[in-house]
């Protein structure tokens, strides 16, 4: 159903009665799940989210702009039904993820100030016992706004609103006859289970950024639907342009296993599963003289609804292995086919024991394990190491504590961090020593820039002058050869050009400029 059929379902003259705003409603709601399945106290129902078209999103906004700009909802606050006026809380929360995932941030808050005055007239009209819960959502949903930790000011001083899904222009070209795999991206399974990370509708602040790194910048509704109306009927509609996303907020091991095989199960020939990791470590008790795929600890799985006779089940003795974690050998049946592993997490180097047991296209990119304490300050709005994936340029910034830049210099950055991103593409395809599994992952675009950023990420962090361990690196399985890519003499001499241009040079070592 589209926004337009959605606004012509009620006759014109009859859509304000509480009626038909409760029908509006339920019609509302069927549209959101069909978008996408959340949880959270007093609003939403199910485990798991899956968006895979942006044009459910550009339909569910349209539906509820015409809900919204019509006032169906105006008689409500005039009954005495504290249902009625929860319904239309609903609403407000569900319009607002739509718009955070549309990343229409004025709107958005818009929105919250019209429901912040919604739950103080519900609360003050009606004695009730979400009171609490309502004022949480509000809370989160502030908190998720201001998470970005740098913003970019007009010159009038107001925020402009950035977008970092992929757009035309933004991947490096393959270069004129470079053979690279054919493999494309079809499914990402996006889990997060950090503990104290600001999150809204369960989802934190890193699964949205990877939400959004694995997006196309969406068209607008009404070209997409003239689009499809001139379609000849022996025309063959265009190919899906994002892959499905599985958003999980903390599954049990349970839960996850089982869409993990779903995925497995349905991926299509010649197509790649990503799994995005963002969860607390958990790390091996005692070491063992042999160290095998289960010895090494893993990622933390939510242990809230893993009972037995309504006793969470506890491992019993420290030689058994940890029951709510996600084990690297856990993953080992999965790489039968492609598979692409992305792990943000203080035990994410138990993910560089693979073993690549089936010959299929294998890559894990890990993330530190461990961060200057003016970065780990910060982990509440999110970890730095997917803000690199997610906007190269904000977590650049983030690590050299600008909280502000100005749209001239912003721009000029990314334009600059344009050729830099060529010049690393070419670094990893003329490689003589590279694992053959980037390349494979090389010819699909979501995956070439993600691989880019993570080399670019782990070469800004190494000449950091507050990053000196080698575990504040981020690492890769298979390793990536260091000379060639992420300790390149050129590389690091864009990093510190970079560095000047935003006049933070003095927060990197410049030894390697004398060297270069």
């Amino acid at each position: 159903m589209t926004g337009a059929e959605a606004e012509d379902d009620i006759p014109l003259g009859e859509r304000k009665t509480v009626t038909d705003f409760c029908y509006l409603l339920d019609k509302s709601k069927q549209l959101f799940n069909g978008l996408r399945y959340v949880q959270h106290p007093g609003c939403f129902s199910s485990c798991s989210l899956r968006t895979s078209e942006t044009s459910y999103l550009n339909e569910a906004f349209s539906f509820y702009s015409a809900i919204r700009q019509r006032s169906y909802y105006y008689q409500v606050n005039k009954e005495d039904r504290p249902e009625l006026v929860v319904k239309k809380l609903r609403y407000y929360a569900r319009y607002i993820v739509v718009c955070l995932l549309l990343n229409k941030m004025d709107l958005v808050k818009v929105l919250v100030k019209e429901l912040s005055e919604e739950i103080e007239d519900y609360t003050q009209r009606f004695n009730t016992e979400d009171q609490l819960e309502w004022n949480l959502v509000l809370q989160e949903v502030a908190a998720f706004i201001e998470a970005d930790p740098a913003v970019v000011l007009n010159d009038n001083n107001s925020v402009l609103v950035t977008s970092n899904r992929l757009q035309d222009g933004s991947v490096p070209p393959l270069e004129q006859g470079m053979v690279v795999g054919q493999l494309v991206l079809a499914d990402a399974l996006i889990v997060g289970n950090c503990n104290n990370q600001v999150k809204f509708s369960e989802l934190t602040v890193d699964m949205f950024r990877m939400l959004q790194a694995l997006e196309r910048e969406p068209v607008n509704l009404a070209t997409q639907t003239s689009k499809q109306a001139t379609l000849e009927p022996s025309e063959k509609p265009a190919k899906r342009e994002n892959p499905h996303k599985y958003l999980l907020y903390k599954p049990t091991f349970s839960q996850l296993y089982t869409f993990l095989s779903a995925s497995f199960k349905e991926l299509p020939a010649n197509s790649v599963l990503l799994v995005y990791l963002s969860a607390t470590g958990v790390f091996p008790v005692t070491h063992l003289d042999y160290e095998g795929p289960y010895d090494f600890g893993g990622v933390l799985t939510n242990t809230n609804r893993d009972v037995v006779n309504g006793e969470t089940v506890q491992k019993r003795n420290q030689a058994q292995k940890e029951m709510h974690c996600l084990h690297p050998g856990d993953l080992f049946p999965f790489t039968r086919k492609p598979l692409f592993i992305i792990v943000d997490s203080s035990n994410s180097t138990a993910y560089k024991n693979f073993s690549n047991l089936f010959g299929q296209p294998l890559v894990c990119l890990l993330s530190p394990t461990v961060y200057p304490k003016s970065v780990q300050d910060q982990s509440q709005r999110g970890s730095l190491f997917t803000l690199f994936l997610y906007s190269p340029l904000l977590g650049f910034s983030s690590v050299c504590g600008l909280s502000s830049v100005r749209r001239g210099l912003w721009e000029r950055a990314q334009d600059f961090l344009r050729k830099v991103f060529r010049d690393i593409g070419q670094m990893l395809t003329r490689s003589r020593s590279i694992d053959q599994a980037f390349l494979q992952f090389f010819g699909d675009e979501f995956l070439r820039l993600l691989l880019i950023r993570f080399v670019f990420c782990s070469a800004a962090l190494r000449l950091h002058k507050l990053f000196r361990e080698s575990r504040s690196f981020p690492e890769s399985y298979p390793e990536l050869p260091k000379q060639d890519t992420v300790e390149s003499g050129l590389l690091q001499k864009q990093v510190l050009e970079l560095a000047a241009m935003l006049d933070v040079q003095s927060l990197f070592w410049d030894d390697s400029l004398e060297s270069y």
